[in-house]
């Protein structure tokens, strides 16, 4: 397997462990964890093609759903749900 590959596959590993930590500790290894992908995901697509960076790319979004959603509201300027908040 490739370095960027088994890097992914690392990374889908440490992305899970740190989803299983308590909600407070899960900010500073999330954070590096966000920062990393695109440079991996360059990676991914430099070496194997596009349709492998998307499919990472695809990945990556479905684990990272929720940051994502909140960075893209507070970006366009839209109210930011906050966890446990209720649309009512």
């Amino acid at each position: 397997m490739s370095a960027p590959l088994t890097l992914a596959c690392i990374w889908v590993l440490a992305a899970t462990a740190v989803a299983l930590l308590p909600f407070r500790r899960q900010m500073a290894p999330g954070l590096a964890l966000l920062i990393a992908a695109p440079v991996l995901i360059g990676w991914i697509g430099w070496e194997h093609g596009w349709v492998w960076a998307a499919l990472a790319l695809l990945g990556f979004g479905s684990m990272f759903r929720r940051p994502l959603i909140y960075f893209g509201r507070r970006a366009v300027g839209l109210p930011v749900e906050r966890v446990g908040e209720q649309n009512q």
